[in-house]
């Protein structure tokens, strides 16, 4: 009998009904900037555009790119059977970091690998990937699917993400204009984000031995609840707080809190001759954080490391554009705190 791609575990008429279910969730997330290709090989993205809303006009434009994935939160979601929110982690992972930079996010490209093909979880993969990128005004301009049921156990799947932004060179944030007497801005997480997995599915599962769909009675939430809650997209609140000042750089420096927690992150950001001091207590922890460290009974120092334990970017700037940076934020529901100040040191964040 002859052998088929089949026989191997992949199903070209079950691809092409994945593949058909996309363009839709692509479309949705386009601006006039996007020049659709039918059947092309790559995406087309046209920098700037003759067109009063999306006329950027740059002088000196830089490309910022990154790419990231989710780390092990994909399993819990594997777990739970909820498919459709962990691509609104994957663009926030990558756009943020683009954020960071000062950049404008423009496109987003995704890579999806499978064990083997399933039309209805893919499409809600790339779904919350679409909603993702609308959140953060940028296009789903393409991606790849990848078949691969010798590599992945059935079930299972793989997520990558890649970014590219622009900045004008001039208003590009590197940090170095951070100075003492600046402040540190720190704006709220929705929760765990998406770092520190493994040692959450360590503690909830292994450790503890709850179920998905356990009610957490002092979180309000199950479990799958809890540890599923969407990273938080700040496109939106920073684009605005950059454009607020055309022509001036106020903002000096913004990290996204990622794994290594406030300290390590703030730390890649700070000129060597200043620090950064963080006043521990001054924003309120959401309950997850307390809640994950007593079911775990994980040290302090261990929580700060690993965890943004609230606080998922922060930002550096003059205290005189504290009071409007801080109401733009709000504008977007976004809490945030003066959680420290930079003075003199070494390049490093320290406690205090």
């Amino acid at each position: 009998m002859p052998t088929t791609y089949k026989d191997a575990g992949l199903d070209l008429d079950v691809y092409r009904e994945s593949m058909s279910r996309l363009p839709r969730l692509m479309r949705r997330t386009f601006s006039p900037r996007v020049l659709e290709l039918e059947g092309g090989f790559a995406g087309l993205f046209q920098l700037d555009f003759d067109n009063r809303l999306f006329r950027r006009n740059y002088r000196e434009p830089v490309l910022v790119s990154c790419t990231d994935g989710v780390g092990t939160k994909l399993k819990v979601a594997q777990l739970a059977g909820v498919h459709n929110t962990i691509g609104i982690d994957l663009v926030a992972m990558c756009v943020n970091d683009a954020l960071c930079c000062g950049a404008e996010p423009l496109f987003f490209l995704d890579y999806v690998a499978m064990a083997q093909d399933d039309p209805a979880v893919l499409e809600q993969i790339v779904e919350g990937i679409s909603n993702g990128c609308l959140e953060a005004d940028c296009a789903l301009l393409g991606g790849e699917t990848a078949i691969m049921p010798d590599v992945y156990r059935s079930g299972e799947y793989d997520l990558a993400g890649f970014c590219v932004g622009v900045a004008e060179r001039r208003q590009v944030i590197d940090g170095r204009a951070i100075a003492p007497g600046d402040v540190v801005l720190g704006v709220a997480s929705s929760g765990l984000h998406s770092n520190g997995y493994s040692l959450v599915r360590k503690v909830v599962f292994e450790k503890a031995g709850l179920d998905p769909e356990q009610h957490i009675g002092q979180l309000g939430h199950t479990v799958s609840e809890a540890l599923l809650t969407p990273t938080r997209i700040y496109a939106q609140p920073v684009r605005k707080i950059l454009r607020s000042y055309p022509g001036r750089r106020v903002v000096h420096g913004v990290a996204h809190i990622t794994g290594g927690g406030l300290q390590e992150n703030l730390s890649r950001i700070l000129p060597p001759n200043v620090e950064a001091r963080l006043k521990r207590g001054s924003w309120p922890v959401p309950p997850v954080f307390p809640w994950l460290q007593s079911l775990g009974d994980i040290a302090e120092d261990e929580m700060e490391r690993v965890f943004n334990c609230g606080v998922g970017l922060a930002l550096v700037f003059n205290p005189h554009f504290q009071r409007t940076i801080q109401e733009i934020l709000a504008e977007h529901h976004l809490e945030s705190w003066p959680i420290g100040e930079i003075a003199d040191g070494a390049g490093e964040a320290v406690w205090r």
